[in-house]
């Protein structure tokens, strides 16, 4: 009945890790999307939008461009980061809960035979 406790605990902490491994996963798969296809929808129209806001050279129409590179840079740059910190999480799967109480119940064994 104990070790039946012990393998449904560790089983239960390995689902709650795999969790948090898939929700970084996803959110990292959805930031690439978001950086790599989402934008590109947009990032023609932003650039000539701010290259007709910035006050730069009517001739240099490259500045736009250049702005809009560094918003995705920097959005790429945030994604990136709450996707590591999602993968932090969940690494590694071990189900430390049971694992301690394991070791108790092994040494709480060993005291009741000395």
């Amino acid at each position: 009945m104990l070790v039946r406790e012990e393998i449904e605990l560790a089983k239960a902490e390995v689902t709650e890790k795999v969790t948090k491994l898939l929700k970084g996963i996803v959110v990292g798969i959805s930031a690439g999307i978001f950086v790599v296809v989402g934008l590109l929808f947009l990032l023609h129209g932003f650039a000539w939008l701010a290259w007709d806001v910035l006050p730069v050279n009517r001739n240099e129409i490259f500045w736009g461009f250049f702005f809009v590179a560094g918003l995705l840079f920097l959005l790429g740059g945030l994604a990136g980061y709450l996707a590591a910190r999602f993968l932090r999480e969940g690494a590694p799967p071990k189900p430390e809960m049971a694992i301690d109480e394991a070791q108790k119940i092994k040494r709480t064994f060993k005291r009741g035979k000395g």
